[in-house]
């Protein structure tokens, strides 16, 4: 299981970390409505003093990070243990952490050189307006249209 780990489990934990997350549409208790992203919790926002940079909230993007490596972990276990061995071609190996790598150099290249704010945990309290499920990042702030109620 261990070589699973690494080989497998690992990088399709990566992709599936940059392609499929949620978004939250929120409003900010004393503030502005902002789109976060994020599964199970969000752990990135913009930040308020300028549209270029991001807030990163450490302790919900280890947690999601976690709950993503688990599920593919009982996936991979499950099937492993009590359907059918798996046997990776190398070819695959070599693909699967080819991209998971660069994904990775992109979100740290990302993440180290825009003004990002990184804080261990949410300071701020909001109100969940609306919520989706995002692929390959394609979800757009909400029109205000859409919630007459703001």
């Amino acid at each position: 299981m261990k070589q699973l780990s690494w080989k497998l489990i690992l990088p399709l934990t990566i992709i599936s970390f940059f392609a499929v997350t949620k978004w939250w549409y929120v409003l900010v208790i004393d503030g502005v409505d902002v789109l976060m992203s994020g599964f199970p919790l969000p752990y990135a926002c913009p930040c308020f003093h300028t549209s270029v940079c991001s807030q990163i909230f450490v302790l919900n993007l280890i947690i999601d990070i976690c709950c993503y490596f688990l599920f593919w972990f009982s996936l991979i276990f499950i099937f492993n243990r009590f359907i059918k061995p798996i046997k990776v071609p190398k070819g695959l190996t070599i693909v699967l952490i080819s991209l998971s790598g660069l994904i990775l150099s992109g979100m740290l290249f990302a993440g180290i050189f825009l003004d990002n704010v990184y804080k261990f945990e949410n300071d701020f309290d909001y109100e969940v307006i609306d919520t989706g499920i995002e692929f390959w990042q394609t979800k757009k702030r909400p029109e205000l249209n859409e919630y007459p109620y703001l």
